[in-house]
């Protein structure tokens, strides 16, 4: 493309934007909808209002509180600084009712409205998390129940099997005065690969220690439903399928 024809696109990329840009005063603030859209297909939204001789940039709570509503909390450290470092990114920070906010003055308006729509699509975008970093989180809302119940454990062990391969063991549970060694497995999304995964891992452990030990997979079952071949197969292996949402009937078994 010659310089021209670059000028042109830029040119082209300015109309649709300005075209699609629209702003009404609500209540005391300008409310400003933009082009671009969630992961919902609607438009994103921001809000600008003055105090103190400042703009305050605000999205009004929706991109927080629509990831809360869908089940993604920012509950557990790792989430927490996922998200701030999302949020450091763009210069933006999240209020007290978190909202997503940004300060600006009139030289820079445009420029912060710009890095507050990125910073609202970038956030939006964490629940389209790739799967190891969802199951990254999972993992650890099962180590922080872990630990709420001070139950003792080893985690991220690496035991061989007879296979000569290194298995990654989530908790190792030590052998305890009234219980046997115990391994937990968290399973993010119980489905017939994951399982089949994990019981050959099982199995390649158990061949190969040789010892008594108990078997229990946590299993994410709180936007999902785990079939009943799911349980069946664990079952079949004498491992105990814990599903999550009732994962307080197991603490005797896991602290004692």
């Amino acid at each position: 493309m010659n310089p021209t024809e670059c000028q042109e696109l830029l040119d082209g990329y300015l109309r649709w934007l300005k075209a699609e840009l629209s702003a009404s005063v609500v209540s005391d603030a300008c409310e400003l909808t933009t082009p671009f859209l969630d992961r919902h297909d609607d438009h994103l939204q921001l809000y600008a209002k003055r105090s103190d001789g400042k703009i305050t940039l605000p999205d009004d709570g929706y991109i927080y509180s629509d990831l809360l509503a869908s089940g993604l909390e920012f509950n557990t450290p790792k989430r927490k600084a996922a998200l701030e470092t999302t949020l450091n990114g763009f210069g933006v920070r999240l209020d007290d009712r978190n909202h997503l906010v940004l300060e600006a003055n009139p030289r820079n308006l445009g420029q912060k409205v710009h890095s507050l729509i990125q910073a609202m699509i970038g956030v939006n975008d964490m629940f389209l998390l790739a799967q190891s970093q969802v199951d990254s989180f999972f993992f650890e809302d099962v180590r922080s129940f872990l630990d709420a119940h001070e139950v003792r454990y080893i985690d991220r062990v690496k035991i061989s099997g007879t296979s000569g391969f290194d298995h990654a063991i989530d908790f190792l549970i030590p052998k305890s005065p009234t219980r046997p060694e115990r391994l937990l497995q968290t399973i993010n999304v119980p489905s017939k690969s994951t399982v089949t995964s994990y019981l050959f891992t099982l199995t390649d452990t158990r061949n190969a220690r040789g010892t008594d030990f108990e078997a229990y997979v946590f299993l994410n079952d709180e936007d999902q439903t785990v079939s009943a071949s799911t349980i069946e197969a664990l079952e079949a292996y004498s491992v105990v399928p814990a599903r999550w949402t009732r994962r307080e009937q197991y603490v005797e078994a896991l602290a004692g």
